[in-house]
C-alpha cells in the first residue's frame, strides 16, 4: 500500500514539527506551506491524499484557500484547523465542504485519529466487515441447520441482506461470494420449509403460523388506526426487503419509524393473486367463490387488479369498519403521481387512504425488456441503488414530504418480492398453461420434480382451480420455467433477470414497515 501524502498548510509551520515528525513516524508523506497562495499553486502539479489547512493566515484565510482547492479539486479532503471556537466559522467551514474541524491547539493523536478516519476509513471498515462476516457465517450457518421456524426464516433473511449491505463496504469478491452461496444454500433450505408448511398454513391447521398476505389488513393496518388521525397504508408494488433498506434512510428524514417488521407473501408471489388477496381478506380461492364475477384467472381477458378497492371495502364491512372514511388512489404512471402531489392534502380528512403506487414491478419488467436497464440494474446492489435514486426523486416521494408536515400515521408495505433468476428449467404443458417463468398452472405439466412445489389440488395452495385437473407448480430459489421450443434463446434472454411468482425468500418475506410523521 503507498504512502499518503498530506499538504499541510499553516503561517506557523515551525510549531507544528512535532506533530510532522509524529505523523511522519506513522507513515505519512507530509509536505508544508506556509500560506494559501503557495498552496494553491503547489496543488496544481503534486499528487496530495489530504489538505490540512490552518484558517488564520497572511494574505488569504483559510476559507478563501479552501473555495479556490474546491473549485479545482472538489473530492479532495480538507481538515481546517483554527483557534476559533465561533459557530458561525464552523457553520460556513462545514457548508464549504470540509472533511474535518480541529481545534488548536492540536495534539499528534488528534490529527492522526482525523488523518485515519478520512483516509485509512475504507480499507479498516472492509478489513473489519470481513472479519465479522467471517464469525457470522458460522452462526448463520448453524441458524440453517437448526430447522427455523416461521418467525426465525425472517430474522435469518434479515441478517442475511444486512450482510450483503455490509458487504458493500468491502472489496473482497470472496468473501461476496461466500456470502453469495450461503444466501443460495438458505434459498434451498426455505424452499424446503415451505413446501412442508405452505398448505398448513393455508387450511389453518396449524396455529403457529405467519402474518400472511390476506392477514395484513386486520393484523398490520387497522389495528394501527388512531381516531382523530389520518392513517396512509402506502403499498409498492414488489419491493424486497432489500429494497425497503435501500429507501429507508429517505424516509427518515421527515418520519420516525415505530414498527420494521416483515410479512409472507402468498404463492403465486404475483401481483393478481397476492394484492387481491391482501385487500379481499381472503386466499384467492375464498374470492373467487364469494365473488366469482369479480376473480380473474390469468388466462382471462382484462386487468386482473381491477377490483382492488371493492374488495378493500368488502373487507372493512366484514370486518364491522365500514364507518372509516377511506380513499383509494392507484398510481400506475407518472402523470397519476404528480396528481397524487397536488391533490395529497385533500386525504388529511379521511381515517385511512391507500395508495398503490406501480413503480418496482414496471422496473422489474422493463428490465427484462431493455438493454439499458440491464446495464443500470445488472445485479443486486445496483437494483437496490435505482430503486432509492428512483424513489428519491419520484412524486411518491414528494407527496409523502407533504404529509409529513402534518400529524398522520404511515404503514408501507408491498404485495411480493422479486428474484433474479439464473437456473432455467425445462417444463411441458398444454396451450393453456401460463406463461408466468416462476410459476405456472395447467394440466398434463411435465416438470422437473426437484425444482419446483406442486400441488396437483389448488385448494391444498389456497388457490382456484381454471380447470378440471390444473396442477400449480412454483419455481424454487432461482430457478426459471422455460418451454422446450426455443429453450436455448429464451435461457438467454431471461436469466439474470429479476422475476417473481415463486418461493425464495426475497420473494414471499417482504416488509410491512409503520412510521409516524416527525
Amino acid at each position: 500500500m503507498s504512502l499518503a501524502k498530506i499538504l499541510w498548510v499553516d503561517d506557523e509551520i515551525e510549531s507544528m514539527q512535532s506533530q510532522i515528525l509524529f505523523l511522519e513516524g506513522k507513515g505519512y508523506l507530509v509536505e508544508t506551506k506556509t500560506n494559501g497562495f503557495d498552496a494553491i499553486d503547489y496543488l496544481q502539479t503534486a499528487q496530495i491524499d489530504l489538505v490540512l489547512l490552518d484558517e488564520t493566515m497572511p494574505g488569504i484565510t483559510g476559507l478563501q484557500t479552501l473555495q479556490q482547492i474546491k473549485e479545482k479539486h472538489p473530492h479532495l479532503p480538507v481538515v481546517l484547523v483554527t483557534k476559533n471556537e465561533a459557530e458561525n466559522l464552523m457553520n460556513e467551514a462545514i457548508g464549504r465542504q470540509i472533511s474535518d474541524y480541529l481545534i488548536k491547539p492540536v495534539n499528534p493523536n488528534q490529527v492522526w485519529l482525523s488523518l485515519k478516519k478520512l483516509l485509512d476509513n475504507k480499507r479498516l471498515v472492509a478489513e473489519t466487515t470481513n472479519t465479522s462476516f467471517q464469525q457470522a457465517f458460522f452462526s448463520l450457518s448453524q441458524a440453517m441447520n437448526e430447522q427455523p421456524n416461521h418467525q426465525e426464516w425472517i430474522a435469518l433473511y434479515r441478517k442475511l441482506v444486512f450482510w450483503e449491505w455490509e458487504m458493500q463496504k468491502t472489496e473482497s469478491p470472496e468473501m461476496q461470494d461466500v456470502l453469495a452461496l450461503q444466501k443460495t444454500e438458505a434459498n434451498h433450505a426455505f424452499f424446503k420449509y415451505i413446501s412442508r408448511h405452505y398448505s398448513d398454513w393455508v387450511l389453518k391447521k396449524s396455529a403457529d403460523r405467519p402474518v400472511m398476505s390476506h392477514d395484513l389488513m386486520v393484523n398490520k393496518v387497522l389495528p394501527y388506526l388512531e381516531p382523530g388521525e389520518s392513517t396512509f397504508f402506502v403499498l409498492i408494488d414488489n419491493l424486497r426487503y432489500d429494497q425497503w433498506k435501500a429507501i429507508q434512510p429517505i424516509f427518515a428524514e421527515s418520519f420516525r419509524l415505530q414498527d420494521d417488521e416483515c410479512f409472507y407473501s402468498i404463492l403465486p408471489t404475483a401481483t393478481q393473486y397476492a394484492r387481491n388477496s391482501m385487500f379481499a381478506g381472503m386466499m384467492p380461492e375464498e374470492i373467487k367463490k364469494k365473488f366469482p364475477d369479480k376473480w380473474k384467472n390469468d388466462d382471462d381477458e382484462g386487468g386482473k387488479n381491477l377490483n382492488e378497492e371493492f374488495f378493500l371495502k368488502e373487507q372493512l364491512k366484514r370486518l364491522g369498519k365500514d364507518d372509516l372514511r377511506i380513499s383509494y388512489t392507484k398510481v400506475l404512471n407518472h402523470e397519476d403521481g404528480q396528481r397524487l402531489v397536488d391533490q395529497v392534502h385533500n386525504l388529511l380528512n379521511n381515517d385511512l387512504n391507500v395508495i398503490v403506487y406501480n413503480f418496482v414491478d414496471m422496473l422489474s419488467h422493463a428490465r427484462t425488456e431493455m438493454e439499458v436497464l440491464k446495464e443500470l440494474a445488472s445485479d443486486e446492489v445496483s437494483y437496490r441503488s435505482l430503486t432509492a435514486s428512483w424513489f428519491e426523486h419520484s412524486p411518491l416521494h414528494q407527496a409523502l414530504k407533504k404529509l409529513s408536515e402534518r400529524k398522520i400515521r404511515l404503514v408501507l408495505a408491498t404485495d411480493h418480492g422479486s428474484t433474479r433468476v439464473k437456473t432455467p428449467s425445462k417444463i411441458i404443458g398444454d396451450r393453456q398453461t401460463t406463461t408466468n417463468l416462476r410459476y405456472k398452472h395447467g394440466r398434463n405439466l411435465d416438470y422437473e420434480d426437484k425444482d419446483v412445489l406442486a400441488f396437483r389440488d389448488p385448494r391444498m395452495a389456497g388457490l382456484p382451480a381454471p380447470n378440471i385437473n390444473s396442477t400449480y407448480v412454483f419455481a424454487k430459489g432461482d430457478v426459471f420455467l422455460c418451454y422446450p421450443n426455443n429453450y436455448n434463446h429464451h435461457v438467454q434472454y431471461y436469466k439474470n433477470t429479476f422475476q417473481h411468482g415463486g418461493i425464495s425468500m426475497e420473494e414471499m418475506i417482504i416488509p410491512v414497515v409503520r412510521m409516524i410523521s416527525k
